[in-house]
C-alpha cells in the first residue's frame, strides 16, 4: 500500500514537472523576423520586373529598387534573393505567405488601402501621381475632364484607389484596371492612341518618357505621395526598424540622393547625332584613335571601322566618357567586362579599344552556328548591348511568331516586345529595354557605312560636303536610297 502510494506520488511529481516544462516551452519566444533572416543569411525580397524597380541588362541585375535593397542586404552581410511578382495583388499576397519573401521593394505608394495588408517603412522617394495624355489631343486640366475617356491603370495600384475614390464624387467616371500590363505598356498605349489616358507616378514617367515622344502630362492627380518598402503586418517590427534606420542613414549620407539622381535626374537617349556633328568628329577625333582601332581590329579579326563605329556610338570617341550606370571609357566598358578582358585602366583609349574589340569578338563567337554573316555581326552588336540572355529570349519569341530567329531583319521586329509585360512575362530573363539594341545596331550600321565610304582607298584625296561641312577623303556621299537597309 505504501509502495502504491509512493508510486502515485512520483507520478504526480513527474506529471507536474512535465507540465512545468511544457509551460516553459510554450512561453519560449519565437525568433523575430530579423533573427530568422540573420540565421538564414538570406534576405528574400519581392519586387516588380520593370525599369524603375528591377531588371537585367548587359551589366547584370539593376534597377533603382534593386540597387537600394542590395545596399541594405550588403550592410547586414546577407545574400540577396530576388523574386518578381506578376502583378501587385500577387506581390502583397506573397508577403503573407509562410516562408515567403520578408520584404517588398517595388516602388510602392504607402496608401491607406495598402496599409490594411502590409506595414510600410519610412519614405525614400516622393512622387506625384500624374494624368498622362497623348500630344495632339485635348489636354485634360481637371478631374471632371476624365469623364468619357478611355482610361486604363494597373490593377491593385494606388492610382486605381484614387480613381475609385473619385468615382464616388463623379459617378459617370469610367476606367479599367489590368494586371496584364506594366507602366511601360500604359505609356506605350497612350503614345500609340490605344487608350486616351492613364495614371503613373512622376518618377516612372521621367525614366520612360524619352521613349514615347507623344506622351504628355495633363495634370498632377492629387497630392504628392511617398514610396516605401513593405513588410508583413503584425507586431514584429524587428526588420522594419532596421529598414527605417537604413533609409534614414541613406538620406543623411547622401547615398539615396545620388541614387535618385542617377536613375531619375536624367535619361540617356540613343539616337543619331547628325551628319554635321559626325563629320566634325571624323576630322577632329578619329585621327587620334584610328591606329588603335586598326591594330585591335587586326588582332581580333574584326573590321576596324566597325569597332570605330561602336566607339562613336558608345562615347562619341571620348576616352573619359562615363555613364550614369558606371560604364566608362571610349568603348564604355563595365568594370566587370574590363577586368575580364584584361583592361586595367578603362580611361586609357588604347586599352579600352583593345578590350572592346576582344569582348565583341568573344560575344560573336558564342552565338549559335545557325546565325551566319552578315546577320551574325548585327546579332553580336545586339548581344553586346542588351546581353545574350535577352537576345535569346527575343529569338525564341521570333520563332514562335513564325519568323526566322537567325535573321536580324526578323529579330529586330520582336526585340521591342521585351519591354511589354504580355511578352517578357513569357521569357526566361524578363524585362529589357528591347528597343535600345535595335537603335544601337541601327546607329552603328549607319556610322559604319559612312566610315566605309570615307575610307575607300580609291577616294582618297577628294572631298565632299555634308551639311555644309567639308569632309576630306570622300568624293561622294550616297543618297538615302543608296544606303543599305538598316
Amino acid at each position: 500500500m505504501f509502495a502504491q502510494l509512493a508510486f502515485r506520488c512520483r507520478c504526480t511529481l513527474w506529471l507536474s514537472a512535465i507540465g512545468i516544462l511544457l509551460l516553459l516551452g510554450g512561453c519560449a519566444e519565437e525568433p523575430s523576423t530579423l533573427e530568422r533572416v540573420q540565421a538564414e543569411g538570406v534576405l528574400r525580397v519581392i519586387t516588380r520586373n520593370s525599369p524603375a524597380t528591377y531588371f537585367q541588362d548587359r551589366n547584370g541585375e539593376t534597377g533603382f529598387e534593386y540597387e537600394l535593397v542590395k545596399r541594405f542586404a550588403d550592410d547586414w552581410g546577407l545574400e540577396l534573393q530576388i523574386e518578381t511578382a506578376d502583378n501587385l495583388d500577387e506581390l502583397f499576397a506573397s508577403l503573407n505567405r509562410p516562408n515567403g519573401p520578408v520584404l517588398a521593394a517595388a516602388g510602392l505608394v504607402a496608401s491607406d488601402g495598402r496599409k490594411q495588408v502590409a506595414r510600410f517603412s519610412a519614405p525614400y522617394l516622393q512622387v506625384e501621381p500624374q494624368v498622362i495624355y497623348r500630344d495632339g489631343q485635348r489636354r485634360p486640366t481637371r478631374p471632371e475632364d476624365l469623364i468619357g475617356k478611355r482610361i486604363l491603370v494597373l490593377k491593385g495600384s494606388s492610382h486605381a484607389e484614387q480613381l475609385k475614390a473619385l468615382k464616388m464624387q463623379l459617378p459617370d467616371l469610367a476606367y479599367e484596371e489590368s494586371s496584364a500590363v506594366e507602366v511601360v505598356d500604359l505609356l506605350r498605349m497612350v503614345d500609340e492612341g490605344q487608350i486616351d489616358l492613364t495614371l503613373v507616378d512622376s518618377n516612372e514617367l521621367a525614366m520612360n518618357q524619352v521613349y514615347f515622344p507623344n506622351v504628355r502630362v495633363a495634370f498632377d492627380f492629387g497630392d504628392s505621395q511617398n514610396l516605401a518598402w513593405a513588410v508583413a503586418p503584425g507586431e514584429d517590427t524587428s526588420l522594419l526598424d532596421e529598414i527605417n534606420t537604413f533609409i534614414n542613414r541613406a538620406h543623411e549620407n547622401g547615398s539615396l540622393q545620388r541614387l535618385k539622381k542617377r536613375y531619375y535626374g536624367h535619361v540617356d537617349m540613343l539616337g543619331y547625332v547628325g551628319a554635321y556633328t559626325f563629320a566634325k568628329h571624323l576630322q577632329q577625333r578619329l585621327p587620334r584613335y584610328e591606329k588603335d582601332f586598326r591594330l585591335a581590329g587586326q588582332k581580333q579579326g574584326i573590321d576596324w571601322r566597325l569597332l570605330a563605329a561602336m566607339g562613336y556610338q558608345e562615347s562619341l570617341w571620348q576616352p573619359t566618357a562615363t555613364s550614369k550606370t558606371g560604364v566608362r571609357g571610349l568603348m564604355m566598358l563595365t568594370l566587370r567586362t574590363a577586368q575580364a578582358m584584361g583592361v586595367s585602366d578603362r580611361l586609357d583609349p588604347k586599352q579600352s579599344i583593345a578590350g572592346g574589340a576582344k569582348y565583341i569578338a568573344q560575344v560573336k563567337s558564342q552565338l549559335p552556328d545557325s546565325i551566319q554573316e552578315p546577320d551574325r555581326t548585327w546579332f553580336a552588336l545586339a548581344a553586346y548591348n542588351v546581353g545574350g540572355g535577352h537576345l535569346e529570349d527575343a529569338r525564341k519569341l521570333t520563332k514562335a511568331e513564325g519568323l526566322d530567329p537567325n535573321k536580324w531583319l526578323d529579330v529586330q521586329k520582336i526585340l521591342p516586345r521585351l519591354s511589354q509585360k504580355q511578352w517578357y512575362s513569357k521569357t526566361r530573363y524578363g524585362y529589357a529595354r528591347g528597343g535600345e539594341p535595335v537603335h544601337f545596331v541601327r546607329n552603328i550600321r549607319r556610322y559604319y557605312d559612312i566610315l566605309t565610304w570615307v575610307t575607300q582607298p580609291q577616294l582618297e584625296g577628294s572631298q565632299v560636303t555634308v551639311n555644309n561641312l567639308h569632309v576630306p577623303g570622300v568624293n561622294k556621299v550616297p543618297q538615302q536610297d543608296d544606303m543599305p537597309p538598316l
